[in-house]
């Protein structure tokens, strides 16, 4: 797996030539052979299924929706603004939960599942006010509960093959940091600095972790994707056509392609000009493969 920062052997390619505003939340849903994304910016849900010539669906929203997660049950878990809705098979939508209402600036941010079928679903500010947001663990049984609280841009979500530990990204820290988990309740101990990204390189967003307890993360304003191994050791580190990669997740049949939304956010009209593929969904050949992305069993 070369460190080189050549994108030629990762067979970097764009699937989707779209103009996301702010792509994100990427989520392969292995059961409908989908891959979904969200357009925060202009509150859209997109559906793709890899061979089309177009989405398999599109759904538009009130609100900025920073997440889509398939239910275990059927339908989708989403998240739009403050407030997370359950999505039935049917297109019907239903309050479930919402945070910091009394915060204007904040919103959701990245959301996951862990493999009990919980959602932890961070909130970030807008403005970057520090320890201004949080992240939150949603049980099956929808209980909603703030588990890290002072954080500023909650983003990048992922556990371990064996369930036990967590890396979380709060974006203006500049670092990765991972925190033992008991599986069974979820609760949280032992943070510590896992990976430290230095300033110039980009701030680091959203990740994925692969079959080998890899870390895929992406370096938005850094133009690249890089792979940690589990020990926090760097292995990779992959150009990328955009500026502002968001986030990777795995999908195909065999979890072997690593796709990656980007973003035309905070891009001027110089740079747009100049590159073509700002906002498009691209894909990589990783040389490795994930896992399964967990359903939401509420």
């Amino acid at each position: 797996m070369p460190i080189s920062g050549d994108s030629s052997p990762w067979n970097v390619r764009p699937v989707l030539d779209v103009r996301d505003q702010l792509g994100e939340g990427p989520h392969w849903d292995h059961v409908a052979g989908e891959l979904l994304r969200v357009d925060i910016a202009n509150g859209l849900v997109h559906a793709w299924r890899p061979g089309a010539d177009a989405h398999a669906w599109s759904l538009s929203l009130d609100g900025e929706v920073s997440a889509v997660i398939p239910r275990e049950d059927g339908g989708h878990l989403l998240a739009v603004g403050h407030e997370l809705l359950l999505r039935d098979a049917d297109g019907t939508l239903a309050p479930l939960a919402g945070v910091e209402r009394e915060l204007p600036d904040n919103r959701f941010n990245d959301c996951r599942c862990d493999p009990q079928g919980r959602l932890w679903a961070g909130t970030m500010s807008r403005s970057r006010m520090a320890g201004a947001a949080a992240l939150y663990r949603l049980s099956p049984e929808r209980r909603l509960e703030a588990v890290l609280t002072g954080t500023t841009i909650s983003n990048g979500i992922g556990w371990s093959a064996d369930g036990e530990r967590m890396c979380f990204v709060d974006s203006t820290l500049q670092r990765i940091d991972a925190f033992d988990v008991d599986p069974a309740t979820g609760a949280l101990s032992n943070r510590r600095t896992l990976i430290e990204v230095d300033p110039a390189d980009g701030l680091p967003d959203g990740l994925a972790i692969d079959a080998e307890d890899g870390i895929w993360v992406a370096l938005f304003g850094g133009g690249a994707l890089r792979r940690y191994d589990a020990g926090g050791t760097l292995t990779a580190h992959v150009e990328l056509p955009v500026t502002n990669p968001t986030c990777p997740t795995f999908g195909g049949a065999r979890l072997d392609v690593l796709y990656v939304t980007s973003a035309r956010h905070r891009l001027s009209a110089a740079q747009l000009a100049a590159e073509p593929l700002a906002g498009a969904l691209l894909a990589l050949d990783p040389g490795v493969r994930g896992r399964r992305a967990n359903r939401f069993r509420g």
